[in-house]
């Protein structure tokens, strides 16, 4: 089952930290301004260098779960190209099947780009619909694969089948390596660590402007909404396919276009190589 963060709408954590930060500054400046008059020069200066620190720990797991969400995206879209040209070039090699076999593979690998193409359109948070997509996935793939052992066993050179079963080999590794890429994402451990350090850095802000005696200043509110949106950014990085930033499925679509229209493969796309035979 996915994460209950992972889950959610990225506007609504987004709208849930802003409203966190800013609850925790409120709280914090009222506990520290009551004590003002008690506290010493020495205490505020400790108090300004713990928050100071605090403010230090932040930016690091901010920056560390960025670098984190940016690793999974480019790995994500580099999977969908290596998919695209391994699909290519399992279309190319089918071209040296025997006639008995061939058009049904062809017709096969291209049932397999639509699949592809869907299942890059279904959010994960819909589980019954993607197990649903792969499934039929799976299934297309099974039938494939019994075409390539029937080739096999007709074709008595093997250097042609084996080619071909290579390529296809190659294809369901791309399959399965691009999978389980969108099925990781940042540890929810990660995230409420993070949402906690939020919380509490922004309650020492307000109890530090409340020990020195004034309101937390517009740069305060500013310091949060610029957490809120690199929170937003993470989020949406981790959400491939939903949300603003999005993975780029043009490498299939084009393959998927070349392949309907007859042309060649690996003319479809300028984006990749696509189709190596």
């Amino acid at each position: 089952m996915l994460d209950l963060i992972f889950q959610q709408n990225s506007l609504i954590v987004a709208a849930a930290i802003f409203i966190g930060m800013t609850v925790a500054v409120e709280f914090g400046f009222r506990a520290g301004k009551p004590v003002q008059v008690r506290e010493s020069e020495t205490t505020r200066t400790h108090i300004n260098a713990i928050q100071g620190s605090l403010l230090g720990f932040l930016a690091l797991i901010l920056g560390f779960t960025l670098s984190l969400s940016l690793q999974r995206y480019d790995n994500r879209s580099q999977a969908v190209v290596d998919e695209a040209n391994a699909i290519g070039t399992t279309w190319l090699r089918a071209q040296l099947l025997p006639d008995s076999v061939r058009s049904q593979v062809q017709a096969s690998l291209s049932e397999h780009v639509n699949l592809r193409v869907r299942a890059g359109s279904i959010d994960l948070a819909h589980e019954s619909a993607r197990t649903a997509l792969l499934v039929e996935t799976n299934r297309n793939l099974d039938s494939i694969w019994k075409l390539a052992l029937q080739a096999a066993a007709e074709t008595p050179e093997m250097v042609v089948s084996g080619l071909f079963i290579q390529a296809l080999n190659d294809m369901i590794d791309s399959y399965g390596r691009r999978d389980a890429a969108l099925a990781r994402h940042v540890p929810n451990e990660i995230l409420l660590l993070l949402f906690a350090t939020f919380v509490l850095t922004g309650g020492v802000v307000g109890y530090a402007a409340g020990v020195a005696g004034h309101r937390p200043s517009v740069t305060t509110y500013v310091l949060v909404m610029l957490i809120v949106v690199l929170s937003f950014v993470i989020m949406d990085l981790d959400r491939p396919r939903r949300g603003m930033i999005r993975i780029d499925q043009s490498s299939l679509v084009d393959l998927g276009s070349a392949i309907a229209t007859g042309r060649d493969p690996s003319q479809g796309t300028s984006r990749a190589v696509i189709g190596r035979p």
